[in-house]
């Protein structure tokens, strides 16, 4: 996915108009915010874009817009799995493709029931895969409907088809992702993408292609920054400073989200509405504000400690 270092991946928020449509002009304002930023890619979509609140058609015009925007600067990639039977499936994941995305992502909660084998799991994958052609796909362990984390086992058998060239990896746990970034390392094409910011650095060196998480949809910038220079001996302190600020603050990011990334986005200058179809507007306090707002207060203290 990312031809040259570790990449940030944004898990695209979806504006919305104070009456509850798609703001697509607003749509338009933070795509382009998060390529100034720096990002690598887009994730449109997906739980952050609250796709569970939109329809089918809308899902398309969505990713439709932004590949759109994006005209080729950045790889998009966007969720095509919803329950239903698995030829349908694969019909929307066709047409999820047709819209310009470079990978289709399926997730991993969607293709079996909780209650369900790896072995059930497996045998829907690679149902998937063969209704689907040669289309790229790629994997999001998303924590709705429930958390389905693969085995490093499960994705090398996967990516050794050749067709998975992404994954969102949500297992917290570090052990696992070197273990499924070493039997990956062969397939160039593909990258392993993290969310858990606590071992982000660890991650990174771990040869995770780079972050995905939802801290991103405040502080992209940072999220770069952190991706160019995870490695960098002469930053060690700094590095360790911008990982911890994400630890830290962490709750206030995660809290009423993903309206309270919306209104620190607005705050910041963004023409965006902080309308969320999830609801949570009646918990969305001005106390839950005023954290925001000393939130950002934080980050421009490191900012100025970054130069970023």
């Amino acid at each position: 996915m990312i031809e040259k270092g570790k990449g940030f991946i944004p898990v695209m928020l979806t504006p919305f108009k104070d009456n509850g449509a798609i703001d697509f002009d607003g749509l338009t304002e933070l795509t382009e915010y998060y390529l100034a930023s720096g990002a690598s890619g887009l994730f449109a979509n997906c739980l952050s874009s609250e796709m569970y609140n939109l329809t089918s058609e809308e899902r398309l015009q969505l990713v439709e817009h932004v590949v759109k925007v994006v005209n080729g600067r950045v790889t998009v990639v966007a969720t095509g799995t919803f329950k239903s039977p698995p030829e349908e499936q694969a019909g929307f994941m066709k047409r999820m493709y047709d819209k310009g995305v470079a990978a289709v992502i399926m997730i991993t909660g969607i293709l079996a029931q909780k209650n369900e084998s790896d072995e059930v799991l497996d045998r829907n994958i690679f149902r998937l895969l063969e209704l689907t052609g040669q289309i790229p796909l790629g994997f999001y362990e998303c924590p709705v409907p429930y958390k389905r984390v693969l085995s490093a086992e499960q994705l090398g058998r996967f990516v050794d088809t050749g067709r998975i060239i992404y994954h969102k990896d949500t297992s917290l746990d570090l052990d696992a992702i070197k273990a499924k970034n070493k039997v990956c390392a062969t397939h160039k094409d593909f990258g392993l993408y993290d969310v858990y910011m606590a071992h982000a650095v660890a991650s990174l060196k771990a040869g995770s292609a780079g972050l995905s998480p939802i801290e991103g949809n405040f502080f992209p910038e940072l999220t770069v920054w952190l991706c160019k220079n995870y490695n960098n001996a002469r930053l060690a302190e700094e590095v360790n400073k911008a990982q911890q600020f994400f630890i830290t603050e962490a709750p206030s990011m995660h809290h009423i989200y993903p309206m309270s990334a919306k209104y620190y986005l607005q705050q910041g200058g963004l023409k965006i509405s902080t309308f969320a179809r999830t609801g949570k507007a009646n918990r969305f306090t001005s106390e839950v504000k005023q954290q925001v707002d000393a939130l950002r207060e934080k980050y421009t203290a490191l900012k100025s400690m970054l130069s970023i």
